[in-house]
């Protein structure tokens, strides 16, 4: 059974309301995302990086951003993502899991993977925890 949204937490908005981005989780220990290919594509068909990115860098933050808690910021420092095999079609979902959760920085790896199961991008992201 999924976790539900913590009733502090907002809604999503902004870029992740546009490329379609839905949490489907929000288990600390295991985030899970998904997005939409059609209409996040490049001009060859294919799932833009940048749109995987951004799904990676919605996740990560709101791991991060339970880590913290409510009243607490984060923010993307460092973003690595690796592209592994592309998505035409359907949807892509990612799974965060986190590395480290310190006290400042946050680490989450994000696997990202297609319709049939298969990986189609991995990612580590950091985030600082902005004390406050």
């Amino acid at each position: 059974m999924p976790t539900p949204r913590p009733d502090w937490a907002p809604e999503p908005t902004g870029l992740d309301a546009k490329l379609g981005i839905v949490i489907t989780d929000f288990d600390p220990d295991r985030m899970v995302a998904t997005m939409p290919v059609a209409g996040n594509e490049q001009p060859h068909g294919l799932l833009h990086g940048g749109a995987t990115c951004a799904l990676v860098e919605s996740i990560g933050s709101w791991a991060a951003a339970l880590h913290a808690g409510p009243g607490r910021q984060v923010v993307g420092i460092e973003l690595n993502a690796s592209y592994l095999r592309a998505a035409t079609e359907g949807d892509v979902t990612a799974v965060c899991t986190p590395v480290r959760r310190g006290r400042t920085l946050a680490t989450f790896l994000v696997e990202v993977s297609d319709d049939q199961g298969r990986p189609t991008a991995t990612a580590r992201l950091t985030c600082l925890v902005k004390q406050g």
